[in-house]
């Protein structure tokens, strides 16, 4: 592991009684780029195509200043069984200290069954930074200038 790219996040698990048995969020591979987070749900939660859930996970975390957590779907639920989340990708900003929630969306055919302890969605540390705002009288031409979705063909 690269420890020069390495920051240390704290998370909290807000019922530690109860969900001592849901994993904190971890990296699956040496080099994987997102950390699963998994489902705190008490009861199986069964949804159904098109129908929108929140999913509790169980933590908070503190995001270091200059950072956000994005929240992303896992590929094996969306391409095996339509399942996304519904503000993809979700951002975490640092200074939220609640429970991390998780947005999912059925876009199947069949309804999903999410179990406690289901790896759900990943999450990835990533940079940030807030821009100074100017008005300007004019912009900067470009060759792209004002073309708009599709304006290069197909």
């Amino acid at each position: 592991m690269n420890t020069e790219n390495t920051l240390t996040i704290r998370f909290l698990r807000l019922r530690p009684d109860r969900d001592a048995d849901i994993p904190l969020p971890r990296y699956m591979t040496p080099l994987s780029a997102g950390m699963d987070v998994c489902a705190a749900v008490e009861k199986e939660l069964v949804l159904e195509p098109a129908d929108i859930a929140l999913i509790p996970t169980g933590f908070a975390v503190a995001i270091p200043p200059g950072f956000e957590i994005e929240v992303r779907p896992r590929s094996g639920l969306a391409v095996k069984h339509g399942i996304g989340l519904i503000n993809s990708p979700g951002t975490i900003d640092a200074d939220y200290r609640g429970e991390i929630m998780i947005a999912v969306i059925n876009h199947g055919k069949n309804s999903y069954t999410f179990k406690r302890g289901d790896r759900i969605a990943q999450i990835l540390l990533k940079k940030v930074y807030q821009a100074k705002i100017e008005l300007a009288e004019q912009l900067e031409e470009t060759v792209r200038g004002k073309g708009g979705f599709g304006h290069t063909g197909l």
